[in-house]
């Protein structure tokens, strides 16, 4: 049974309702009327940003690896102005200071794949450093609404970029995230032909989704699922990245068998999510691509610690291959992104993506572009994200010693600056 033919849902009749209801899921409604102040000084559709100095600390640049010793950097409307060592910097008079003596300050770090589904995990996210992210989807609409949130009380969570649900064989409760997806409850075989793989597409795009998520393989978190099972093809695959691009969307797709991320990557796929089992043909297609890969070694690397016993051997037998496929990817020129997967209400800290992937081979400087600079370039924000330099944003990350000597220091950042407001 196929969809019916019928034209791409209309964002102007239900958008409104399905951000009201993402709003209440995500818990946004608390926090709007925890600071009514905030949002009563910010004009609709309004960002809040602040004005900053943020002085004396060792500044590291991740595009050039230069260090500035101490430092200043000039915030005003939550925008880099002017950066430079103390005394070539003119320093406006009468802007809030923060004193980084002491300190290294890096621009704030971007979670390349993250479920936010309320507004606790957003500012979880936001405090241990992801001051951006790419959402990995949500069940309802939940990312999409952080978005919003982000761009009115950005203490409270990252700049997002929000995926909306899930295109995947089984829509499960997912089915009642929009009215325009319930004619897919029919469908005896699922999500699988070309109407209605272009049907969640086109919903998702109504609603206001920059990127699309989609899967090739089985989920290895759940010990009932096989994660070498492919549930689409490469067809339907193609489908999927045909119907993305007319509405200017990328996909990123859960991967992992080496048939599966394969047929991802030539079907067109923007950046390969996990990709354990990804293959050296595979990744040389991705270098020619410009295939971004985000292999969420901290979500890899929590399954060993499973009770579970088939979770934790997958976990065990998973994180060095993984460990392997990302040495071989940057050696190869493959992009590469951190993104921590963290999901189910607890978020892990983007730094200890950025430790694994040190672990993997990295230097440390090149594990933290994998935060920064590249994580911003698969967003398309790399003009204003990932470095601490005029006209990018103001969001930065105070750390008390040495990223270079010790990388575990950016999961538990000691100030985190949001444009320009210190949390």
């Amino acid at each position: 049974m196929c969809v019916e033919s019928v034209p791409p849902p209309s964002s102007r009749v239900t958008r409104r309702g399905v951000l009201a209801g993402a709003a209440v899921l995500a818990g946004s409604a608390a926090v709007l009327s925890a600071a009514p102040q905030a949002f009563g000084a910010t004009p609709k559709g309004a960002q809040r940003t602040g004005d900053l100095v943020i002085e004396g600390g060792t500044l590291l640049d991740p595009k050039t690896g230069e260090v500035t010793e101490d430092a200043v950097v000039v915030i005003r409307g939550g925008v880099v102005r002017t950066v430079g060592a103390r005394g070539r910097v003119d320093t406006p008079d009468g802007l809030p200071r923060l004193d980084a003596q002491g300190r290294w300050v890096l621009p704030g770090l971007v979670d390349a794949h993250i479920h936010i589904n309320t507004v606790a995990e957003a500012r979880d996210a936001v405090r241990q450093g992801a001051t951006s992210a790419r959402s990995g989807s949500t069940n309802f609409y939940q990312d999409i609404a952080v978005r919003e949130l982000a761009r009115r009380l950005p203490e409270s969570a990252p700049r997002l970029s929000a995926a909306g649900v899930f295109v995947t064989p089984d829509l499960g409760d997912t089915i009642l995230a929009d009215p325009d997806l319930t004619p897919l409850a029919r469908l005896k075989d699922g999500v699988r032909s070309a109407e209605a793989l272009r049907r969640v597409v086109e919903v998702n795009l109504s609603r206001g989704a920059d990127v699309i998520k989609t899967r090739v393989n089985e989920r290895a978190g759940l010990p009932e699922q096989d994660p070498l099972a492919q549930v689409y093809s490469y067809e339907q695959l193609s489908e999927i990245v045909s119907a993305a691009r007319r509405g200017g969307k990328g996909v990123l797709c859960h991967s992992y068998s080496r048939q599966g991320c394969h047929d991802a990557v030539t079907a067109g796929i923007r950046s390969l999510e996990h990709g354990v089992f990804v293959g050296e043909h595979t990744l040389d297609e991705m270098r020619r691509r410009g295939t971004y890969f985000t292999p969420t070694l901290t979500a890899i690397a929590g399954l060993a610690d499973s009770d579970n016993p088939i979770l934790a051997e997958r976990g065990r037998a998973y994180l060095p291959i993984l460990k392997r496929a990302v040495l071989d990817a940057h050696e190869m020129g493959v992009p590469l992104a951190a993104g921590t997967d963290s999901s189910g209400g607890r978020v892990r800290p983007i730094g200890r993506e950025v430790e694994l992937m040190k672990e993997s081979g990295l230097s440390a400087l090149d594990a933290i572009r994998t935060a920064t600079t590249s994580a911003a370039r698969l967003l398309g924000q790399e003009r204003t994200l990932g470095r601490l330099a005029p006209g990018f944003s103001g969001d930065a990350v105070l750390l008390s010693g040495d990223p270079h000597k010790d990388l575990s220091l950016l999961k538990t950042p000691v100030r985190v600056v949001r444009q320009g407001l210190p949390l």
